[in-house]
């Protein structure tokens, strides 16, 4: 009974944790609002938003939902469903700018936040430098100085390999002359015993 009631409060708890957990994601994917300028997300604020052309409305949850419902794009600043839509990139660091929405998620990076290739087809590094984005200066700094470092290892490398074959050369030439010349002595030594054991028997 008690083994069965601490199991019961175990599945509740993973229970609990898996559902706040979801429901902490589904915050953070609403908040800040992808593609959205910061000016503009009180308009998305409500339940029931006006396309900006006037055209029609929509609810939040058909926000951003892959499928165009105003013919401006009012309804899909973060996807690419819309052809006259507009993307905002943060570019936190940098300078922020618009780009067509037909540019989201296309497997080329335009924001140099990389925010507009947010499926993970691809991955954006942040190059948002300007503003002084010093993880992204460190990081560049340290692959660039590593690959100088390997590419300074590697013509080390390179150099120590044509030098071990150069060893290598002369030291099969010397093998080759020993060997040679043990085979003449043994040469010389056979015909001598060949040689002698003749004397012998001519005796």
């Amino acid at each position: 009974m008690a083994a069965c009631l601490r199991s019961s409060i175990f599945l509740i708890s993973v229970s609990a944790l898996f559902i706040f957990s979801a429901s902490l994601t589904a915050v953070r994917s609403l908040s800040p609002l992808l593609g959205v300028h910061p000016l503009e997300e009180k308009y998305y604020g409500a339940q029931v938003i006006r396309c900006k052309d006037g055209t029609g409305s929509f609810t939040r949850d058909r926000l951003n939902d892959n499928f165009c419902d105003c013919f401006d794009g009012t309804d899909e600043p973060g996807t690419a469903a819309c052809p006259k839509g507009k993307f905002y990139c943060r570019n936190t660091g940098s300078t922020p700018k618009f780009i067509f929405s037909s540019r989201v998620n296309d497997n080329i990076c335009d924001c140099c936040d990389g925010s507009d290739e947010y499926e993970g087809k691809i991955r954006c590094p942040n190059t948002c430098i300007i503003g002084g984005n010093l993880q992204y200066k460190r990081d560049n700094y340290i692959s660039r100085t590593s690959y100088m470092v390997d590419t300074e290892s590697s013509k080390s490398t390179i150099t120590n390999s044509e030098n071990m074959i150069q060893k290598l050369k002369g030291l099969k030439l010397v093998i080759v002359l020993q060997v040679t010349l043990i085979s003449c002595l043994l040469i010389m030594c056979v015909s001598r015993r060949c040689a002698r054991s003749k004397r012998r028997r001519v005796r």
